[in-house]
Order: structure tokens, then C-alpha cells, then sequence
């Protein structure tokens, strides 16, 4: 097991599916912390916006997923698999960021 989680063992350098485990799992805690820190962002523009009718915007929606292919493209990771995961995202945190409009206006 690695000692820092946080700087789990390269997938190269894996020799066990114990090791393969614990790096996705490390993987995961890290995404974990910053989708809660992306959903602060949410509670920010939920806070910010002043109209609950700007919280969907498409054009940024497209705007995003093209970015995160490109980001995609450049780290090796497949876009069949980055994109559906950000719509995905994109989607829950839009419903999230509704919710806390709603809940900062009493609605």
C-alpha cells in the first residue's frame, strides 16, 4: 500500500490487483474532494445568480464539454469515457445548483 493515499502508485508500476484496488481507490477519495469542492461553486453561482431562469445554460454546458475533451484528448483519457461522465456531472450539479437557488430564496 502506498504511505500517501493521496499520491497513489502508478498503474505501470502495479503488480497486484491489491495495488490496482488501493489507486482506485485513492483515485476516487481525491475525486470525491474535488467534486465537493466543484459543488461549492454551484452553491456560489446558485447564490450569485439573480434570476432561476439563468441557472441552465446551454451554450456554457457545450462550452465545458468542449473543453473537457480537449482536456480529455491531451491526458490520455477517451472521450467516450469523459464526456457522458460530464454531461452526467453537468446535469446533477445543475439539479443541485436549482435546489439551492430555490433554498436561499424559500421557494
Amino acid at each position: 500500500m502506498p504511505k500517501d493515499m493521496t499520491d497513489p502508485r502508478s498503474p505501470a508500476d502495479c503488480q497486484t490487483m491489491s495495488e490496482v484496488r488501493e489507486g482506485v481507490d485513492a483515485i476516487d477519495r481525491m475525486i470525491v474532494e474535488l467534486l465537493a469542492r466543484r459543488q461549492g461553486y454551484m452553491e456560489a453561482a446558485a447564490r450569485i445568480k439573480p434570476d432561476r431562469g439563468v441557472v441552465r445554460d446551454a451554450a456554457r454546458v457545450e462550452q465545458v464539454i468542449a473543453r473537457v475533451r480537449a482536456a480529455a484528448r491531451e491526458a490520455g483519457l477517451s472521450e467516450a469515457i469523459a464526456e457522458p461522465v460530464w454531461r452526467t456531472l453537468i446535469d446533477r450539479c445543475i439539479a443541485y445548483e436549482f435546489g439551492a437557488w430555490d433554498k436561499l430564496r424559500d421557494h
